[in-house]
């Protein structure tokens, strides 16, 4: 068994979290998104913030814009679920080799 393979297990690992991490940030977005969706429905109005001030806008513009952002944070979510799927299959794999090359050694 080399280091090579040890420490290309490390970078999967490190890799598999940053993944992690990245979905778990883009499935808050997701909720606050559907929150934000959930109550312009039964809002009469709706307002969005740029910057320091809030605007009021029309609520089909903002449900529009609402349902854009919706669709590509689903998007991202499903991207980052084939790469963590990837990555585990990479790592399970890489685990295995590793763990026979130190029986190997034993």
């Amino acid at each position: 068994m080399s280091e090579e393979k040890i420490q290309q297990l490390q970078v999967l690992e490190q890799n598999m979290q940053q993944l992690l991490l990245q979905k778990q940030n883009f499935q808050a977005q997701l909720m606050e998104i559907e929150s934000a969706e959930e109550e312009l429905k039964t809002s009469e109005v709706g307002y969005k913030i740029l910057g320091n001030v809030m605007l009021k806008v029309p609520k089909e513009k903002l449900q529009k814009e609402i349902a854009q952002k919706k669709e590509m944070l689903q998007l991202r979510i499903k991207t980052v679920e084939k790469q963590e799927q990837s990555s585990k299959e990479k790592l399970t794999a890489l685990r295995s080799e590793v763990l026979e090359g130190m029986k190997k050694k034993k």
